[in-house]
């Protein structure tokens, strides 16, 4: 899925919690687990970096480490309870930016203007939702910086990619410093994704576009229902 059209974490996330694991933890080991993948995609990426909206790369980079130890941080400090609580929202608003992500920019755009000090600050809080939890965050990140200037999709895919290993580097050292990683299923869950990284590259160039988007949006869908049957029953 994250080879694809992202969110994957619609998948491990939901795999960790059905063997056992609270929550806080599940989505710790989670990102930890998925970040191999995407520190070698910003690796391929690493020669496209370029301004954001106007804004430099150094610049928004900082702001994303900043934004994702914060996020990093508070996942920690929440107790599991509440977690499982708002599991289900985060969820839904990561299904609704793989459904609207690529649309809403352009339309919002055309309603709203941009300045310096609201780039950097969508991106402080990007970055404090990406090391909280972190799916469909790099839709966000395009999503917003549509939204907030005329910016070309395939052009921010290196700034995206690079942003978004940002965040999860910081937020995967804060969860192993605080020793909130299962690391038997973690490592088997990383040799997957791996694996699962290479095939679905090549899986990607022979599916249709639709037909990946279905049916991710529809996993997304179907997991953001279970979790809110699991949190509200």
């Amino acid at each position: 899925m994250n080879a694809l059209a992202g969110g994957g974490s619609f998948v491990t996330l939901p795999s960790l919690i059905a063997i056992g694991l609270p929550s806080v933890a599940a989505n710790a080991s989670s990102t930890v687990a998925l970040y191999p993948g995407g520190a070698a995609s910003a690796w391929v990426y690493r020669n496209h970096a370029q301004e954001v909206c106007g804004v430099s790369l150094r610049t928004m980079l900082t702001i994303t480490l900043l934004g994702g130890l914060a996020g990093a941080l508070l996942l920690l400090w929440t107790p599991s309870s509440l977690f499982d609580g708002l599991l289900p929202w985060l969820l839904l608003v990561a299904t609704l930016m793989l459904a609207a992500g690529p649309r809403l920019g352009a339309i919002l755009r055309s309603r709203a203007s941009a300045s310096r000090a609201s780039v950097i600050t969508a991106q402080g809080l990007l970055g404090v939702y990406g090391g909280y939890f972190g799916g469909a965050v790099g839709l966000m990140m395009v999503a917003a910086w549509t939204l907030l200037s005329s910016a070309d999709i395939k052009a921010m895919a290196g700034p995206r990619t690079l942003l978004v290993c940002a965040a999860n580097t910081i937020a995967v050292l804060c969860f192993i410093v605080a020793h909130a990683v299962y690391w038997p299923q973690t490592l088997l869950l990383a040799a997957g994704a791996l694996l699962g990284g290479y095939g679905g590259a090549h899986l990607g160039k022979r599916l249709p576009v639709r037909v990946v988007r279905i049916v991710t949006v529809s996993i997304a869908a179907v997991m953001t229902v279970l979790f809110f049957v699991r949190a509200y029953r």
